[in-house]
């Protein structure tokens, strides 16, 4: 039998440091059934299995000040697994981040921090939002390339870290983490340790069910550093012999393969059920006594744990002061660090966008990019390009060198067509800090990319999403690269916020926005050329989402909705509408979500309750009923042919946003 550790409280006199460790090793495991049991609901083995890593990285191996989380110089530590969110919970707690046992005693309950999976801003020392498998592993790919980049333009004095993330089969069998890791040996990323969960056990039962994958050569296929601890999950020194032997890998990422046993040491270990919820009171009092637990006590930790991990919270304390110092005498780069911090820009960056003369004809996706190429200069965290498209896209960054191992302060890089890591890769260059990524690829192909913006969306991650191609305007490619369904899509996401830019000037707003935005901004950009129309080159009106653009001399009798290519279409109907003696506005609506979010006031002001109004937009009429009366739209696919005749040929044109009006006046 496992001796006794004491009471709660008291003070283990004559304890080894290996005792000691053995101890707070078997907190943990304590903790990850209490969390767990306490809410009825949630994963209680894959964090026992776990708790010999979390603890060696905790105490042992990683660089941070519990009393400053976000201090930029961090280690950073994803748990890409996250189900298992008792253990960062529990090591949160541990090394002094501002949890509590009682924070513990709420897991997963309304208003707690302590949420069934990590998530980012609401949670002190949780890097990123995780859940979704093999987001987090792409995340921190993200996060290497950020770390990398700072590194090589400010200094090893300013940025000098690793990023640490812990992965599970589901994680490796999700597709994303084969992009995120093909991409992750492509470019060399040394700073990256991911360590892999090797348990053997999915919620179907054993992994053997679905998958014969050689992880290990798969992983060196894509240039990684492969280590196989073997059976070492619970042997402390192995595994940080393995994580340091990763750490001193520079031109290349590591994999750690860690064979644990599900739910050890409790009678449930390796059977599917302890990855959820099955150690109730009798097997969580067996497990106790296998540990050496005080028998009936719950969420159980000695005062001598308790100071072992607060010392270790404390550590690197002294680190984070010489950090500060070394900022502080760095004056010529910290007003550009700081923009970069910020994922902003420098004095006055605005003034660089470019303005586009009324009555000329350029594409918006070509608007884009001379906006991107315009605040380069000036907006020193922007990063990015396109999944194979970045000519296409506009996501072009020139002059400022290509992201690779011999480049490695080159702000474009080239995703190759990986859309899903793609997108997850931006959310932890923008979470990581000192980045505002920007990536590109066809509106059709968001679609490969929405839980990579959902969570954007959901952890405020300040990602700009450039979707070009935005309509059947595309032509020829026909229905498969035709997008119908996808901005209306997009739009049901909250805390994203879409723009359909009318023309080139309104593409400068959108892009004014999202360097002053707080998180995600998605950009609808069209192939074709459109007129640059008179009076959108306010920046403040076109940021309210919607703005009178053109209006009668008397009263409207009806109102008239575009957003993006379909706001000259509207203009035009409007035209052959006044000529009939119909008196008419024309509102351009770049952004539902920002017209939304106006006061009511300006929203009557705009769309005027008491006024008919028709929308127009080359996409599904879904969304829009809460702005028009009637909408012109396409609620079918596509079809190959020139974009012009596309768009005639399914109803985009002023004919009939003209006749939709003339039916809703009755005339």
């Amino acid at each position: 039998m496992a001796p006794r550790l004491g009471r709660p409280g008291t003070v283990m006199t004559n304890v080894t440091d290996a005792e000691l460790e053995r101890q707070a090793v078997a907190v943990v495991k304590g903790l990850a059934m209490d969390g767990p049991h306490a809410a009825r609901s949630g994963h209680q083995g894959t964090a026992m299995a776990l708790a010999p890593l979390a603890h060696v990285l905790w105490t042992r191996i990683m660089t941070y000040d519990a009393a400053d989380p976000q201090w930029p110089d961090r280690d950073r530590f994803i748990l890409s697994a996250g189900h298992a969110s008792i253990l960062l919970y529990s090591m949160l707690h541990l090394t002094g981040h501002g949890l509590t046992l009682d924070d513990l005693r709420k897991f997963r309950q309304w208003g707690s921090a302590t949420p069934g999976h990590p998530e980012v801003g609401h949670t002190a020392g949780v890097e990123v939002t995780t859940g979704p498998l093999g987001q987090g592993f792409a995340n921190a790919v993200g996060m290497v390339i950020a770390e990398r980049n700072l590194r090589a333009r400010f200094g090893s004095e300013l940025c000098d870290h690793h990023s640490f993330v812990v992965c599970g089969d589901g994680d490796l069998a999700e597709g994303i983490s084969h992009e995120a890791a093909s991409l992750a040996g492509h470019l060399g990323l040394g700073r990256l340790v991911a360590i892999y969960d090797d348990n053997h056990i999915t919620i179907d039962g054993p992994t053997e069910l679905a998958s014969s994958d050689d992880t290990p050569a798969r992983f060196g296929s894509y240039g990684w550093h492969v280590i196989n601890l073997g059976e070492g999950a619970e042997d402390l020194d192995a595994i940080e012999a393995g994580i340091r032997s990763a750490m001193g890998e520079s031109g290349r990422p590591s994999l750690i393969v860690l064979r644990s046993h599900i739910g050890n040491p409790s009678p449930d270990v390796d059977t599917s059920a302890v990855h959820g919820y099955s150690l109730k009171e009798e097997g969580i009092a067996e497990t106790r006594e296998r540990l050496g637990i005080p028998a009936g006590e719950s969420f159980w930790v000695p005062s001598n744990v308790a100071e072992f991990y607060s010392r270790a919270g404390r550590r690197g304390a002294s680190k984070r002061k010489a950090w500060t110092s070394r900022l502080e005498s760095k004056a010529s780069d910290v007003v550009e660090w700081e923009a970069c911090q910020r994922s902003g820009g420098l004095s006055d960056w605005e003034v660089n966008l470019p303005v586009w003369e009324v009555g000329s004809f350029v594409a918006t996706r070509k608007a884009g990019n001379s906006c991107i190429k315009a605040l380069s200069g000036v907006v020193p965290g922007l990063i990015g390009g396109g999944a194979d498209l970045t000519g296409n896209t506009g996501t072009a960054i020139s002059g400022h060198g290509v992201q690779s191992a011999d480049c490695p302060e080159g702000r474009q890089i080239f995703f190759g067509v990986r859309e899903h890591a793609m997108g997850a890769i931006c959310n932890g260059l923008a979470l990581h800090g000192g980045a505002l990524p920007v990536c590109g690829t066809f509106l059709v192909f968001s679609d490969y990319m929405r839980g990579a913006v959902r969570l954007a969306a959901l952890s405020g991650a300040k990602s700009v999403f450039v979707w070009t191609h935005d309509s059947v305007g595309v032509g020829e490619d026909g229905p498969t690269h035709q997008p119908v369904e996808h901005a209306a899509a997009l739009r049901t996401i909250p805390g994203l916020i879409v723009f359909r830019p009318a023309d080139a000037n309104e593409t400068a707003a959108a892009w004014r926005y999202a360097v002053d935005a707080e998180g995600p901004v998605a950009m609808l950009l069209t192939r074709q050329d459109v007129p640059v129309l008179i009076g959108t080159e306010n920046h403040a009106l076109v940021n309210r989402g919607g703005y009178v653009l053109a209006d009668s001399e008397t009263c409207p009798d009806v109102v008239l909705i575009g957003t993006g290519s379909e706001v000259s279409v509207a203009l035009d109907a409007a035209a052959t509408l006044t000529a009939g003696g119909v008196a008419v506005r024309v509102v351009s609506m770049p952004s539902t979500d920002l017209f939304e979010a106006q006061p009511n006031s300006y929203r009557e002001d705009v769309l005027p309750t008491s006024i008919p109004t028709v929308s127009v937009e080359a996409g599904v009429t879904f969304g829009w009923s809460k702005w028009a009366d009637e909408s012109v739209g396409i609620d079918r696919f596509g079809v190959s042919a020139p974009g012009e005749e596309v768009m005639a040929k399914l109803g985009i044109t002023s004919q009939a946003v003209a006749d939709t009006a003339r039916a809703l006046l009755g005339i």
